[in-house]
């Protein structure tokens, strides 16, 4: 069933990673199996079968020409430098070449206690694993670069974190696993040979143009390195404005979660925000509002200095020019990632060309809806009704709506500057202004439901819901709504 594995990983010098198999399970029931993302991957569906699936996903087999490795890397934690993290509870089975040609990795967390274990069980309970799957897989419909989720299962064990929880692993895809953090690890232990694998590995497999860079141009071998700092920038602005867009907050942007690739990976205390207010936080262990959702931006630019940290001795042997050079990148940042932020914004408030005052515009929008307690989602969405006049829908998602009111003749204003006409302007807003998005309290309710009671009925239903995020689904218009008061979520825990 499964396709061919690539060893790209373990075939990297054994420094890199540590070998280890999966720690078997009493009883694994295969409980979500994402068949699209199996097709895409080159599964062969016509030879599944579910009780052998559950025996792969979850690590109790093998499948054939797997190699499994526990990745080393290091990294920041709330600004504090670990040198030695590792995937704890995570076990990289190998890559395969998709239909479309990419390698992508498939690896099992929660598999056990590995090298990098650090004392901890290595498992991972039910709750966190079907939040994973259901965001990452709900990510990736809303436009968003990603990891996404293949395969859930429970393991007939219990793990104990704040209460005992079913046991669960993940089966993880990703473009790769490649992480500042790895970058990290190896730039501690003064290790420059490394960083050069992994910086050739990073443009082979997510930067490819880069690699002819110096032949090409006739350029320095330093350049290459450089450029590949520049995109790995370019690509984190670009999705941390899509998060911003979103009302996302990832909750830990350590640096051991900053991908190489520029997709999201690690799902563990994130959360959409509901009433607007920049200052949110909803990680458990966030007491200083350090990944607030206004920080982020500030912390993917943090995450790659120290990226550039680690490429000084490939980016120029001398290390003055060098973090010259690498700082230069660094504060471009700002304005490309201020580029990316305008042009969500200007997507969601149905602008196609570009004006001078649109920021304004945006931010004035944003202060109109912190003042009223609007739903960030939901207003966004209901904007689009309001194109000629004020809508009830809209109105009502304010509790004070007096600088909405006053806001919306400015921004008609500038629509109709735009020569489109109320429809087509309505039509292109609800095409990236969403409806539905994982809400933290239908997230924690189909936990409850699945640890609980073993019904899995409410993340199947949740999980169709968030395959047609921008589609008005008639019936299911609760799924759309805020929390009610009784059900708010203010905090939000990793599954460590």
């Amino acid at each position: 069933m499964f396709p061919e594995f690539t060893l790209r990983y373990a075939r990297l010098p054994e420094h890199f990673f540590e070998r280890f198999d999966p720690v078997s399970v009493p009883a694994p029931r295969l409980v979500a199996f994402n068949r699209p993302l199996a097709e895409a991957l080159g599964f062969d569906l016509d030879a599944f079968d579910e009780a052998r699936a559950a025996e792969w996903f979850s690590g109790n087999v093998l499948p054939e020409g797997a190699e499994p490795v526990a990745q080393a890397y290091a990294g920041h934690q709330f600004g504090h430098f670990n040198p030695r993290l590792g995937d704890g509870r995570a076990v990289l089975l190998g890559e395969v070449t998709d239909r479309e040609g990419q390698l992508r990795d498939i690896q099992l967390k929660g598999a056990g206690m590995t090298p990098f274990s650090r004392g901890a069980d290595g498992r991972s309970p039910l709750g966190p694993v079907l939040r994973e799957y259901l965001v990452s897989e709900a990510m990736h419909r809303l436009g968003v670069p990603t990891t996404r989720a293949l395969a859930a299962v429970t393991t007939g064990e219990r793990v104990f974190r704040r209460v005992p929880e079913p046991g669960a692993v993940l089966t993880r895809v990703a473009s790769s696993h490649l992480r500042v953090g790895t970058f990290q690890y190896f730039a501690a232990r003064d290790d420059v040979e490394a960083v050069r694998i992994l910086a050739d590995l990073a443009i082979e497999r997510h930067y490819p143009e880069l690699q002819n860079l110096p032949d090409l141009q006739g350029l320095e071998q330093g350049e290459r390195y450089l450029a590949l700092l520049e995109a790995v920038a370019g690509r984190q602005a670009a999705l941390v404005a899509k998060w911003m867009g979103l009302g996302f907050i990832h909750g830990v942007m350590n640096t051991d979660n900053c991908a190489i690739s520029g997709e999201t990976i690690d799902y563990g205390p994130c959360a959409f925000m509901e009433a607007y207010s920049p200052t949110t936080v909803f990680s458990s262990i966030d007491d200083q509002g350090r990944y607030a959702y206004r920080n982020q931006p500030w912390l993917a630019q943090w995450n790659l200095a120290r990226l550039a940290e680690t490429l000084l001795p490939l980016i120029d042997a001398d290390q003055e020019r060098a973090v010259e050079r690498a700082t230069a990148v660094l504060e471009a940042f700002v304005p490309r990632y201020e580029a990316e932020w305008l042009a969500v914004f200007r997507a969601k408030l149905g602008l196609v060309q570009e004006e001078e005052g649109d920021r304004e515009l945006a931010e004035a929008l944003l202060e109109a809806m912190e003042a009223g307690g609007a739903d960030f989602t939901l207003a966004f969405r209901r904007l689009s009704e309001a194109v000629e006049e004020d809508a009830p829908a809209l109105l009502e998602r304010f509790e004070n709506d007096g600088a909405l009111r006053a806001w919306l003749p400015r921004w008609r204003e500038r629509l109709a500057r735009e020569g489109a006409d109320a429809a087509e302007i309505a039509a292109r807003m609800s095409a990236v202004n969403p409806l539905y998005i994982p809400r933290n309290h239908q997230v924690e309710r189909m936990i409850a439901a699945a640890a609980e009671q073993d019904d899995f009925g409410p993340f199947e239903a949740l999980r169709e819901v968030l395959a047609e995020p921008f589609t008005e689904q008639p019936g299911r218009e609760t799924y759309a709504e805020p929390a009610p008061s009784t059900e708010k979520v203010f905090r939000t825990f990793c599954g460590t």
